[in-house]
């Protein structure tokens, strides 16, 4: 078996993602992190948005200490920075804030101010992708807690794949979650969540772009409401 810390070819992980995806299709998702944790050690993190610690938390039982990246976008509702700290204090893992290369106030100087309402792609780019793709280029494989039953747009999320613009190996053990499967394991094992869940924000983004969901939405149609908007791009 390739060691955690040998260093692999675009080629070579490629054909590890897709190998695993398919053969990881139906494991359960300590099994997914399991062999990510196996297969890239320290090469391998956890992204989080902090709407829910539930991938950080199962990733934690795999291996203590794993490092979670969080974006710090400088637009989070107040609820998000405390559910990361919280995170950060009672979790066993290693929380990284990534921030934008400019300061809110520094992209308003240069952009104009309030870029998410006239340009969302370039503010999601400024303060969510460029500063991602920075953070992870020490990490050979990163997971995210993507699921199918979110979007139309996540509906045929892979559960090991190849992000051919980081060039890394994508990890989203809970894809073919449900919602009520994210509610059971919340509930079962007391995993923190974001207090904007239960104030009927189903999705939890930037405060400007994101609202609380009509009876009868998808999840995701919060996010950017009104802008022909659903991805930030980070996925995709």
């Amino acid at each position: 078996m390739t060691t955690a810390q040998e260093e692999r070819t675009e080629d070579e992980l490629r054909d590890l993602a897709e190998r695993a995806g398919r053969e990881l299709e139906d494991a359960p998702a300590l099994e997914v992190l399991r062999w990510a944790v196996d297969t890239f050690g320290e090469r391998f993190c956890v992204t989080s948005s902090m709407e829910d610690a539930v991938v950080a938390h199962l990733a934690s039982r795999v291996r203590p200490g794993v490092d979670v990246v969080f974006l710090d976008t400088g637009y989070h509702f107040p609820e998000t920075i405390g559910t990361r700290d919280a995170v950060d204090a009672v979790m066993d893992v290693n929380v990284v804030t990534l921030t934008p290369e400019r300061t809110v106030a520094e992209q308003d100087a240069e952009h104009g101010p309030r870029l998410h309402d006239r340009d969302p792609d370039l503010c999601c780019a400024l303060r969510k992708v460029r500063p991602l793709e920075a953070g992870l280029t020490e990490y050979q494989a990163w997971a995210t807690g993507l699921r199918r039953d979110e979007s139309p747009t996540r509906a045929n999320t892979p559960v090991v794949g190849w992000d051919a613009r980081r060039r890394k190996v994508k990890v989203s053990p809970i894809a073919r979650w449900t919602q009520d499967d994210v509610d059971a394991y919340v509930a079962e094992h007391g995993v923190l969540t974001n207090p904007l869940l239960m104030d009927g924000y189903a999705s939890v983004g930037c405060a400007p772009c994101t609202r609380r969901v009509l009876e009868g939405e998808d999840a995701r149609a919060g996010r950017w409401a009104g802008r022909g908007k659903i991805e930030c791009g980070l996925h995709g």
